[in-house]
């Protein structure tokens, strides 16, 4: 039976976004595939966090994982960092890491802007041929890339490690983490080639192409995302059904008249997107049964299909969160089921690398 590995950090509320892009499908997965989710809290620390809120985050997230369908019988859910394997799996891929395939990571950029690390080239980290960090500092360039750090550039290493310590076969990633996925094919076959032995396989993308990129429902050009400040710009899973409406009926639309299917008007396109998403139902279809009903019968309807879906995924979080002593154990389980595959490649890594005496 093929592997399946994937996971999301323990950054708060987990969002519409989240849902239809993720664990919507890792539904599917799981009666066909040996499936292991992780709670990624060592990815989480790339940006600061309160201890004890990313504690508390942890258990939501697997209290979210479970409310959403994933049945523990099945799959496997453990905490990321509870396996250390992945950090030192993440150190010893990182000694054969080109800067120049890291440079190349784009959502570094993104969260750091383009000209981080300073110099004439594209890299994102280091210039080009200038040195480690840029040639002539810049005070102001500095001070808007004050959150760039280390972690968050070496990531991907990370990624790398979360997928290849377990021999993953597929891994489900959206468009936006496909980039990341080819820089872990590439380091699987940069490591065989290294040590001489084929060891590692090349997992494979799993991108679920039925379900478009969920959207801000507040500006159709970004990303719907937990760090965004505006609060009505997404949905949470853990939003009542008073919240849901309400943040549909406050989402952007534009001036037309009419309700049409196109990609150019970016925010009627996200909920025709989001309303397709949970009635199976194509998106051009949509479009035309409210063509012309106005914006306000079709985010009542839009609101009313959120709801019915998802208050009853809201209402079992908090129950599952009253029960902390059984969601420990699942975690525990996890743990140990994640420890005995790590530990066995982490040994077997570390004789290909000569480290240890034994």
């Amino acid at each position: 039976m093929k592997k399946v590995f994937s996971g999301i950090q323990p950054t708060g509320n987990i969002h519409l976004g989240n849902y239809l892009g993720a664990i919507k499908n890792w539904l599917n997965l799981q009666n066909d595939y040996q499936c292991l989710f992780g709670v990624m809290d060592l990815h989480a620390i790339t940006v600061k966090q309160d201890p004890k809120i990313l504690r508390q985050n942890i258990l939501q997230t697997l209290a979210t994982y479970l409310a959403c369908g994933l049945d523990a019988s099945k799959v496997k859910i453990f905490i990321q960092s509870d396996v250390a394997q992945h950090s030192q799996l993440a150190w010893i891929l990182s000694t054969i890491t080109p800067l120049g395939w890291l440079n190349r990571m784009t959502q570094f950029k993104d969260k750091v802007g383009s000209g981080f690390g300073g110099g004439s080239g594209d890299g994102a980290g280091c210039g080009d041929g200038s040195g480690f960090g840029g040639g002539n500092e810049d005070r102001s360039r500095n001070e808007n890339n004050k959150n760039a750090n280390l972690g968050l550039y070496s990531y991907p290493v990370l990624m790398a490690s979360d997928i290849l310590l377990y021999h993953a076969d597929l891994v489900p990633v959206g468009e936006d983490q496909k980039q990341h996925l080819e820089l872990t094919r590439d380091l699987a076959n940069a490591y065989n080639h290294h040590v001489g032995v084929k060891y590692f396989n090349l997992p494979e993308p799993l991108i679920i192409k039925e379900n478009k990129r969920i959207m801000s429902l507040q500006d159709g050009a970004k990303k719907m995302s937990k760090s965004d400040l505006v609060e009505i710009s997404r949905i949470n899973l853990t939003d009542s059904a008073d919240e849901i409406v309400k943040k549909i009926k406050k989402a952007k639309t534009d001036s037309s008249p009419t309700i049409h299917y196109d990609q150019s008007r970016l925010e009627i396109y996200n909920l025709l997107n989001i309303f397709a998403s949970f009635n199976n139902q194509d998106p051009k279809e949509i479009a035309l049964q409210y063509q012309n009903s106005g914006y306000g019968k079709f985010k009542s309807d839009l609101a009313d299909l959120m709801v019915s879906k998802l208050e009853p995924i809201s209402k079992k979080i908090s129950e599952l969160l009253n029960d902390q002593e059984e969601l420990k154990k699942i975690l525990e389980d996890g743990k140990k089921h994640a420890y005995e595959i790590a530990k066995k490649t982490c040994n077997q890594v570390y004789q290909h690398f000569g480290l240890g005496i034994n």
